[in-house]
């Protein structure tokens, strides 16, 4: 996979292995898409400052993220349904995240199970957790995150309704695949993909069969989900949550100055400024044009992290001038493991630190833990 020099020319390379519909799952955002492009397209935007005649040896990316050591500040963010973009996609994920040194944080809506990931990994990874109406059935979830050891608790805020993500709709997306004369179809022009599939018994959501009765695919989901995913979720609901946890949080979907303030009572260690990848409400800025404002409204008594259009390792340095002390990766790991599994996520973040490097060595930058607006272009 050496020949894939950019997130572009893996995403490529996932198109024509993965079938269609899980393809686009990851390739999609809600309604006209415009926040999701906006992600990408407001990293553009933003001009370095090129800096000659300074000594570029010895460069370090290593830095700390919520007080964990990780060999450059990128994370694995949490995505569902990662196991249809590989088989065991989300062990395959975790065992490269480990051994390259960054967070693998595994999703509740995930192929493979907590238990799962565990089985294959050495170190702590990191779990997200959607809260539902059904308190016992969360609850169990947290329980379960702590008895396989998780070193932090991501609460995602921002899904209590899902957005409508047309792609999905018209695909008939379904954890396992339906076997429709379309689904067959996409899966028959999928050969490699589906030997993978067949080699594996992990094709529905290992978090939710056994703990949620109903649930095998997007129909029964989306059902499900309306009923229990929780509309009145609220500051207060926090306290328990971290509670019952006891250990690290952070919280996901933050995207405005005033949230950010509130947030600084719930006790959390940090925050994701985060749009759900533009999946959620379209129309809502992008996650790195919020991002400024909301390091600037929580100063230095919180940690802030950024996800949300990430696409190469400059993009992640931009985040880092701007004061994000870690960053999330969730569309390039996918397409990663689509496009190779294992060997395809570890070349992902072998291309974002690359360019990373590079990058801050041309800013006239050797340790990551110095950017700052200062190298970045003001006028521009």
């Amino acid at each position: 996979m050496n020949q894939d020099l950019t997130i572009a020319d893996l995403k490529e390379r996932a198109r024509r292995r993965v079938p269609k519909m899980f393809f686009e799952y990851a390739d999609s955002g809600a309604w006209t898409e415009g926040t999701y492009r906006a992600n990408e397209e407001d990293f553009h935007k933003i001009k370095l400052r090129q800096r000659v005649l300074v000594d570029m040896t010895n460069r370090s990316l290593e830095s700390e993220m919520i007080g964990e050591k990780v060999s450059m500040p990128v994370a694995i963010a949490p995505t569902g349904f990662t196991g249809m973009q590989h088989a065991d996609g989300e062990m395959l994920a975790a065992q490269a995240a480990e051994e390259f040194g960054v967070p693998f944080t595994l999703s509740t809506m995930s192929i493979c199970s907590i238990e799962d990931v565990r089985s294959v990994t050495s170190k702590p990874f990191w779990f997200q957790l959607y809260v539902m109406q059904d308190r016992d059935f969360v609850l169990n979830l947290i329980d379960r995150a702590k008895a396989a050891g998780c070193s932090a608790l991501v609460l995602t805020l921002d899904l209590q309704i899902l957005g409508q993500r047309h792609k999905d709709l018209r695909n008939g997306l379904s954890a396992p695949p339906r076997f429709t004369p379309k689904h067959l179809w996409q899966m028959a022009t999928r050969p490699f993909w589906c030997l993978d599939m067949l080699g594996t018994k992990r094709r529905t959501f290992g978090n939710i069969v056994g703990h949620a009765k109903g649930v095998g695919d997007l129909s029964s989901l989306s059902s499900w989900t309306s009923e229990q995913f929780d509309p009145q979720l609220s500051w207060k609901d926090i306290e328990w949550i971290r509670d019952r946890w006891g250990g690290k949080l952070i919280l996901k979907g933050i995207l405005d100055e005033e949230d950010a303030r509130m947030s600084l009572d719930s006790g959390a260690d940090a925050i994701i400024v985060s749009n759900h990848g533009g999946r959620q409400l379209d129309g809502a800025a992008s996650s790195i044009s919020m991002l400024p404002r909301i390091v600037d409204a929580v100063g230095d008594r919180m940690e802030v992290h950024l996800d949300g259009g990430i696409r190469s390792g400059q993009d992640v340095l931009k985040a880092l001038c701007y004061g994000a002390k870690g960053t999330y990766i969730g569309r390039p790991f996918l397409y990663g493991l689509g496009a190779g599994g294992k060997a395809g996520v570890r070349r992902t973040l072998e291309i974002i630190r690359k360019e990373l490097d590079v990058t801050m060595a041309l800013c006239g930058e050797r340790d990551v833990k110095n950017l700052s607006r200062n190298n970045l272009h003001k006028d521009i």
